[in-house]
């Protein structure tokens, strides 16, 4: 816009020194359009930098002390920290118990050589035993590290795979292996709500108290916020200034046209009223 502003600004003042009457009206009227144009895309920035400087403010304040009653209460449901940490907690026991269903499932029934005729649990199970599933917490619900004969959460569906067997009409493993397709079915279901409560509900547990929204707020206004305030200043600044200062050319160039045509006026007037003189001098 600036440099559009500029290249007619040097067109004004270049062709009416030309003489080309008919080009700086049609610029004058474009001019205009343009300072208006300017003028009010100035405004709008004015307008934008307020909003910026508003929100960084409530932003802050905000985080400052979130308990109290700011602009962001109404558009912010946080919760208290009890009610957090009462989720956080209750997320962690499902966790627990999950794998420890299916660890149970795993030592009673799948890691078992039944004879044949205890139906219940019997469905020729043999070959390598699976491993057990990693549990994250410890039965204090304090996180604990994997021991080298279980599987994590992420791998656990892939090398439980290579000990599912085959299975008969009647659904009994035709060939070797420690799980149907159907119990590797349930298992892998478990795993998949186990691994989504032990990755999201941190996550989660921070939108319900603010905590993640508090970190973004805070990254805003320290990255954020300063630029925007002090960029958003300088443009509409400088539209201003652009278009206060085009509007002084056109008005200049309207004068010196007028000014230009008034003296080619003259200088015709007083040629033709010199050879008028001269015409009755004999």
């Amino acid at each position: 816009m600036a440099a559009v502003m500029l290249v007619l600004a040097f067109l004004g003042f270049l062709l009416p020194i030309l003489g080309l009457k008919i080009i700086v009206n049609i610029l004058v009227i474009i001019g205009w359009i343009l300072v208006a144009g300017t003028f009010i895309l100035g405004g709008v920035f004015l307008l934008f930098h307020n909003f910026v400087a508003d929100t960084c403010v409530a932003m802050d304040e905000w985080v400052q002390n979130p308990t109290a009653h700011t602009v962001l209460d109404n558009i912010l449901p946080c919760v208290d920290n009890a009610t957090a940490r009462e989720s956080s907690l209750q997320s962690k026991q499902v966790t627990f118990q999950l794998i420890n269903v299916v660890n149970q499932y795993i030592g009673i029934v799948a890691n078992r050589d039944f004879p044949p005729y205890l139906t219940r649990v019997y469905y020729n199970q043999s070959g390598p035993l699976i491993p057990f599933l990693c549990n994250p917490f410890d039965p204090n619900l304090m996180d604990r590290k994997c021991v080298v004969e279980e599987v994590d959460l992420d791998s656990a569906r892939r090398v439980w795979k290579k000990y599912v067997c085959e299975v008969s009409a009647n659904g009994i493993c035709s060939t070797q292996g420690r799980i149907t397709p159907s119990i590797y079915n349930q298992m892998a279901a478990a795993v998949n709500v186990t691994y989504g409560l032990y990755r999201y509900s941190p996550f989660l547990v921070g939108l319900q108290d603010c905590t993640f929204v508090r970190d973004t707020f805070t990254q805003i206004i320290r990255e954020n916020c300063p630029g925007l305030q002090r960029y958003s200043k300088w443009v509409y600044i400088g539209l201003v200034i652009v278009s206060a200062a085009v509007m002084l050319s056109l008005i200049f160039w309207v004068i010196y046209a007028r000014e230009r045509r008034h003296r080619v006026y003259t200088k015709q007037y007083d040629a033709a009223h010199h050879g008028q003189e001269e015409f009755k001098a004999p």
